[in-house]
């Protein structure tokens, strides 16, 4: 009778074993696709989490195009294999859909090696990547900052000028780190540099080139104190917000200040850092990009090494909230590992 009860329980404990593993693996095809970028099909996530990005990426550019938000980072590995950039949209900051290789180093003849920091801009239609390449030392070298074009923010991208568009040193800055800025009367900026400097310059209307700008100079120095690179300019109350890397991009120190100032060109007062590291989450917090919605929320994208990391190109993709006090200072970010809520364009 006992052996009777045990063979009648058996296929029950079966199915339910069966179940168990079934629900297991449901759970984790969801938890790895949202953690892929792939969308999906649930509504109850309300928070991003971070790392926001799967994978080791860094240096994200990061913009809003119609009702999708968009990440354009660097492929975070060794300078040889930095060959491409992949981008990321999201319809609210909480689910990713990744579009890899939207630009290819076989799409611009003149890239080698370290394809990196990219910038985007959209205008008149067209959609516009500035990025660095070839890691130059010397105006010896081919290499700098290059532009690439497309008809839509997932590319594919193709090279605009079949050359650098800055491939020589300028006040001893290094051209690397594009950062392009648009002014209210409808001009463009492109800020850039390594090596401690900081440089600026009048863009053409289509990109092609520079224009003197008012004291005559092509390419004007506006390094603030402690300057390392990533800069980054925007505009809020009628000043221009300077913000750009400190420390080393392979250690914990690595980090981004701001300065303000009445003019893009200066000159900038270091005012202070507003991201760091928090040892108990992550180290090397920097060179970060800004996303300000419509409905007025700034959020902050910056890449981080995860705790216990210490192999320098392994960087991953955050997103956390940035806000400014009542006279328009920025005050401190706080580096989470929930992320931020989530929030559809509308």
């Amino acid at each position: 009778m006992i052996r009777l009860q045990q063979r009648a329980q058996r296929p029950h404990l079966a199915a339910g074993r069966w179940l168990s593993v079934i629900l297991t693996w449901g759970l984790w095809i969801v938890a790895t696709a949202a953690w892929s970028g792939t969308p999906v099909a649930t509504g109850t996530k309300q928070f991003s989490g971070n790392p926001i990005l799967h994978g080791w990426y860094a240096d994200p550019e990061s913009a809003i195009f119609g009702k999708q938000y968009w990440i354009y980072p660097t492929y975070s590995a060794d300078y040889d294999k930095q060959l491409f950039f992949d981008a990321f949209s999201s319809p609210d900051l909480v689910h990713w859909t990744k579009h890899p290789h939207v630009l290819d180093a076989r799409a611009v003849a003149w890239v080698k090696k370290a394809l990196w920091a990219p910038a985007i801009v959209h205008k008149d239609g067209k959609y516009y990547l500035f990025f660095a390449a070839n890691d130059i030392h010397s105006d010896s070298e081919v290499g700098g900052i290059g532009v690439a074009v497309a008809d839509r923010p997932q590319g594919p991208f193709r090279d605009l000028l079949g050359k650098p568009l800055v491939g020589a040193f300028h006040h001893g800055a290094q051209p690397i780190d594009p950062g392009v800025f648009r002014d209210d009367d409808g001009s463009y900026y492109l800020l850039y540099g390594g090596w401690g400097h900081l440089v600026i310059a009048h863009l053409k209307p289509d990109f092609t080139g520079f224009e003197p700008l008012p004291d005559g100079q092509t390419f004007k120095e506006i390094t603030p104190e402690h300057y390392v690179e990533g800069p980054l300019m925007f505009r809020r109350g009628g000043k221009y917000y300077l913000m750009w890397s400190e420390g080393g991009w392979t250690g914990p120190d690595y980090s981004v200040a701001y300065a303000i100032g009445d003019s893009p060109l200066g000159p900038f007062k270091r005012i202070g850092k507003i991201l760091q590291q928090d040892p108990a989450i992550a180290t090397g917090a920097g060179h970060h990009s800004l996303l300000h919605t419509p409905d007025g929320n700034w959020y902050i994208v910056y890449h981080r090494r995860p705790k216990g990391e210490t192999a320098a190109n392994h960087r991953v993709v955050c997103i956390d909230r940035l806000y400014f006090d009542a006279k328009g200072f920025i005050l401190p970010v706080k580096i989470t590992r929930r992320g931020v809520e989530r929030h559809p364009l509308r």
